[in-house]
């Protein structure tokens, strides 16, 4: 029972996400990690909070192009870049993007709500606003004295001024006061909150939560490669732990090396790093003299059979020597190694980009496989992966989305169909538009 209480104390995931008058949606939507009933893949891909909840490390959401399945990751980071942005001028606009094909829903105000546990402790973050100001904000958490959410903070607008009301929490007037004005309406409780000098325990923890395991998401244009570089030349264990799943991943790829290396800098170029504000003294005053800047290099060691035996080949990443699968998968397991090691929520969007369908079914099998409190939602076009459920998938791990008519996106998941058991293929059943999600559908 100790051992029991302690794993809880430490559960660190998302629960559900639901979002309102966001992009393409229009009317509320709900995604959830909760688990099903279902028992396929429970002791690697469910991590049981208590007797009546269980949550999934991943979920996959499919939709054709433009039906919103990206906008459900933009959801996601708008929030957590909202929690954190300050700001000077309280008439500055909120970059929030309300649903725009309908008269009244543009100038209507947008809704988020957010359900998770930080160190086994269950939060629930509400919040409503619209380009100009916050008009209600509120964080409460579930003890277990009770069943019903005891509230942590409550920021409401009153006579066009902010008004903050912190529950029970022993929080001294001063600080109150502090907090309250220095959240200007157009900001988040948090933004103002870390201004101030205090400890607020139960706060703080999920304001750290979404500063510490919220990482940034993975799109299509995003360059891993610098962030991969940075990663594996500092942490060994990461650079073995790619250069195995290359390795097993049929690459060739025998190891990998990481140099600084010093390059010259152009004069013009030379005048604006001087110019940065953020670039500390003594770098400034190294590239003044010396006239370079550091920089990354690496290269890939590519072990061959010949009519010789086995030679070994360094293959530039810098140079572009390497395929886009490769430099793709090298970014990508950096991500999703720290991920696994952080217990952290990732999102990629369209992760098959530059992937062969093997290399993600490995990809994500080696994700799944790991016992990990970390999670990943990803969008996909790949309907292959459908011939993976109940093999290497969960039916309540896969999500569609389909827009309207009006451009509203509806947000659904595969689970919600019946009788699925009785089809002889999930992915046959999408393409004939079995569950919508499909162009024509």
């Amino acid at each position: 029972m100790y051992i029991c209480n302690q794993i809880k104390k430490r559960i660190i995931m998302i629960q559900e996400f639901k979002i309102k008058n966001f992009l393409s949606f229009k009317d509320e939507v709900r995604f959830s990690f909760e688990a099903s009933n279902d028992t396929f893949a429970e002791t690697s891909q469910v991590v049981k909070i208590n007797k009546n909840t269980r949550l999934l490390r991943f979920a996959v959401v499919y939709g054709y192009n433009a039906s919103g399945k990206s906008n459900l990751l933009k959801a996601f980071e708008f929030l957590v870049g909202f929690w954190f942005k300050k700001q000077n001028d309280p008439y500055k606009s909120i970059r929030i993007n309300p649903f725009k094909l309908n008269q009244s829903s543009k100038n209507e105000h947008s809704f988020f709500e957010l359900v998770f546990y930080v160190n086994g402790v269950k939060y629930w973050y509400q919040l409503e606003l619209d380009q100009s100001m916050i008009f209600f904000e509120k964080l409460s958490y579930y003890n277990y004295k009770s069943t019903e959410p005891v509230r942590l903070f409550e920021r409401k607008i009153e006579s066009g001024q902010t008004v903050i009301s912190f529950g029970d929490l022993e929080v001294n007037e001063v600080v109150k006061d502090n907090i309250t004005i220095l959240c200007l309406n157009n900001m988040s409780f948090f933004a103002a909150r870390e201004q101030v000098n205090t400890q607020i325990p139960l706060i703080d923890a999920a304001k750290e939560w979404m500063r510490e395991k919220f990482m940034d998401i993975i799109t299509p244009s995003t360059n891993l490669t610098a962030y991969a570089q940075r990663k594996s030349s500092d942490d060994e264990d990461l650079k073995k732990y790619i250069i195995n799943f290359l390795r097993e991943a049929d690459f060739n790829i025998s190891n990998i090396n990481t140099d600084v290396v010093n390059s010259g800098i152009p004069e013009g170029l030379l005048d604006m790093l001087l110019k940065m504000r953020d670039l500390p003294a003594e770098e400034k005053e190294r590239i003044r003299n010396e006239k370079t800047f550091k920089q990354l290099r690496t290269e890939f060691f590519h072990t061959v059979e010949n009519n010789k035996g086995a030679e070994t080949y360094p293959l530039s990443l810098d140079d572009e020597e390497e395929s886009d699968g490769t430099v793709r998968t090298f970014g990508i397991e950096a991500a999703i190694y720290s991920a696994l090691n952080k217990n952290s929520f990732l999102a990629i969007d369209e992760i098959e980009n530059s992937l062969h369908p093997k290399l993600l079914e490995k990809i994500l099998f080696e994700f799944l496989k790991q016992k990990s409190q970390s999670q990943l939602l990803v969008t996909t076009h790949n309907d292959g992966l459908l011939d993976l459920v109940d093999d290497l998938i969960r039916k309540d791990s896969i999500w569609f989305t389909e827009k309207q008519k009006s451009g509203i996106t509806e947000l659904y998941k595969l689970s919600d169909f019946r009788a699925l058991n009785h089809l002889s293929s999930i992915r046959e059943a999408y393409r004939n538009k079995r569950f919508g999600a499909t162009k024509g559908s």
